[in-house]
């Protein structure tokens, strides 16, 4: 008679078909005849460097987003100013930046300015088969901003800039360094004196927004800019934002002596609605006159404030 099979030859057969775990250069890492159950098996991970098509794509896509970050920026908040989208919580834009962003003044205008000139850049910049770095913050194009260059003047101090930094994107130092060259090279005697009386022509300058039209009379005559006397204030401009009016002397001192008495109405802390409404018109009326009606209204309000006026001679 046969005798059945031994159960311990097949545990033995069947044990002999299992794999046999790698060789591995370091035994402790894997003892299978002690502990058979608890094997470890190292493996080495590999990166793979290549990217897919898809990857590739996205990188860009990301990359784009983080270098035209302050693009964004600057024009979400030109867009938040020029549709005054801050006043149903904000008297001014200002405020609004300061409160809502913690952004001061300068530094408001400074993102929008920025914007400006990367606009400029795309559409002056020559694309003739060579890519030219684009800037990444407003830091790059503070002075460029500040110069306030023609459009294709700021196309051309960026791409030698750019140059200037071995085809990479230019700091701000470098930029600033060709600015200052430029202007030098294109330097033009400041045609205006002290007395004058300018309007305002604001060209996109944020210190002047809502002043287009309006007078001052010349208390400083810088290298590139003017300090201008108005109604509401001083203003410091370049000569490139202000227009001369060709007027006699007389005219001049009429208008200085008006200028004058408008900031001391506008000195009233505690004064009426209609006055301001007075001073806007005659700081936008750049005429060396006034009618009888405004004559008579400005002696009026003097009065009521208690305002002495004497005529200079």
């Amino acid at each position: 008679m046969n005798k059945p099979p031994s159960r311990r030859k097949k545990a033995t057969s069947a044990a002999s078909v299992e794999p046999k775990p790698a060789t591995d250069s370091t035994p402790e890492n894997i003892s299978a005849q002690d502990k058979p159950a608890s094997a470890t098996i190292t493996v080495t991970a590999v990166e793979v460097t290549e990217l897919t098509l898809e990857e590739q794509s996205l990188r860009l896509q990301l990359e784009r987003q983080v270098e035209r970050a302050f693009l964004s920026a600057g024009q979400a908040l030109m867009e938040l100013r020029d549709r005054r989208l801050y006043r149903s919580t904000h008297r001014t834009f200002e405020e609004y930046c300061r409160d809502r962003f913690n952004y001061s003044r300068d530094a408001a205008y400074l993102k929008i300015s920025a914007t400006v000139v990367y606009e400029n850049l795309q559409k002056f910049l020559p694309t003739n088969g060579r890519q030219i770095p684009m800037p990444t913050n407003e830091r790059q194009l503070r002075f460029l901003a500040k110069a306030e260059l023609e459009p294709a003047v700021q196309a051309d101090v960026w791409q030698q800039a750019v140059e200037q930094a071995g085809n990479k994107i230019p700091s701000g130092r470098i930029v600033k360094d060709v600015v200052d060259r430029i202007r030098e090279r294109t330097k033009v005697p400041n045609p205006y004196h002290i007395g004058e009386i300018c309007i305002f022509l604001p060209r996109d300058n944020p210190d002047l927004r809502g002043k287009a039209g309006y007078w001052g009379v010349i208390s400083h005559v810088g290298e590139y800019s003017c300090t201008l006397q108005t109604w509401d204030g001083d203003y410091t401009v370049k000569i490139e934002h202000l227009k001369l009016l060709e007027l006699l002397d007389e005219d001049c001192q009429f208008m200085q002596q008006l200028c004058v008495r408008l900031r001391q109405l506008h000195q009233v802390a505690s004064r009426d609605s209609s006055v301001d409404w007075l001073l806007q018109g005659l700081g936008k009326q750049a005429k060396p006159y006034l009618s009888s009606l405004q004559a008579k209204l400005l002696v009026a309000m003097e009065r009521e404030y208690k305002i002495e006026w004497r005529q200079q001679k």
